[in-house]
């Protein structure tokens, strides 16, 4: 008679086997992202990919790769949507010039804190959502950023110490901020931010201290600015045709995997966010709150950037904003 031990030896040998045959046969999915692996939001890929390996049996096995390696973060939607690859990640708000309603998470000053930010999602997220699927692609899961302020190579007090600065932009929401600093907004990828800022293609930018530490922009610029205008999100997105060919059982394996890795990456965010500015202080860098005409400038703008967005991206927006405010 067999003990219990090797029971469950030979049990455990049983699902490693199963596994293995799984994966002689696994659907193999490349996900291209935008970010170095040493950053949260691709080591958090990482995790998703092994969860789910693990709860689909290895039928679908990911490969992750970070730093724009496969397709450079401006392909990336592209690349999904058109089936090039099956599965991927993007700033969400990098498309806002294609279908402003996906700008939602880059209006100024609504939503500067992490809860506030996951309540706005929860607003948006029906709208947005359906928005995605008229472009082919099904939203897996989200994770936010910390809040964006702004890295400068000076002291700045306001916009009377910003103008002509070249500043990296990501979407219409910084380049709008650029411009309504006086400063002249350059379109500049993550992956290629040392690089602009080591040979002055850029000056200044907005993000969060993630970016910061990634790129150790401690090398070129000396301040950073807390504002936290807002928090900006990362989607996890799939071909919306090969989510459709998935079983119901695998399809719930999946977002399974997706719904525990939002949650974890939103946590290890929120986690890391003074981190973060520890590290740029400790690299020499100046850390602090925005001075007060300086924010009252950015508030400012926030605001006239909210009614701009509500007007172009409509009554979907609008319908949003209600939500949030409502609950």
């Amino acid at each position: 008679m067999k003990t219990l031990t090797q029971k469950l030896s030979t049990a455990a040998a049983s699902v490693a086997l199963a596994i293995a045959a799984n994966a002689a046969s696994a659907e193999k999915w490349d996900m291209p992202m935008a970010y170095a692996a040493s950053n949260f939001h691709s080591e958090m890929g990482v995790v998703f990919a092994d969860k789910v390996r693990e709860y689909t049996g290895g039928e679908i096995d990911i490969t992750v790769h970070p730093g724009g390696s496969l397709f450079k973060g401006g392909e990336i939607k592209r690349a999904v949507q058109t089936g090039q690859a099956p599965i991927g990640e993007r700033f969400m708000s990098a498309h806002a010039n294609e279908a402003p309603l996906l700008g939602w998470d880059n209006v100024p000053f609504i939503a500067t804190n992490y809860a506030d930010n996951e309540k706005l999602w929860a607003a948006a997220k029906d709208k947005v959502n359906g928005q995605l699927a008229e472009q082919n692609l099904v939203t897996l899961y989200t994770c936010a950023w910390p809040g964006q302020g702004f890295y400068f190579k000076k002291p700045v007090a306001s916009s009377a110490d910003t103008q002509g600065v070249k500043f990296r932009s990501y979407n219409t929401a910084t380049a709008t901020f650029a411009e309504e600093l006086g400063m002249i907004p350059v379109q500049v990828e993550a992956a290629e931010l040392s690089q602009a800022l080591a040979t002055g293609v850029a000056e200044a930018f907005i993000s969060s201290g993630s970016t910061g530490y990634d790129r150790k922009v401690w090398e070129t610029l000396t301040h950073y600015y807390k504002v936290n205008a807002w928090h900006p999100r990362n989607y996890v997105m799939v071909n919306k045709g090969v989510w459709d060919g998935l079983s119901a059982d695998m399809q719930a394996s999946v977002q399974k995997a997706a719904d525990e890795t939002g949650v974890a990456c939103n946590a290890k965010s929120a986690s890391l966010a003074d981190w973060y500015f520890e590290q740029l202080e400790a690299n020499g860098m100046v850390v602090e709150d925005a001075a007060p005409e300086f924010l009252a400038e950015l508030q400012k703008i926030g605001a006239k950037m909210q009614s701009d967005w509500v007007a172009e991206a409509g009554a979907d927006a609008q319908a949003i904003l209600d939500t949030y405010n409502a609950n």
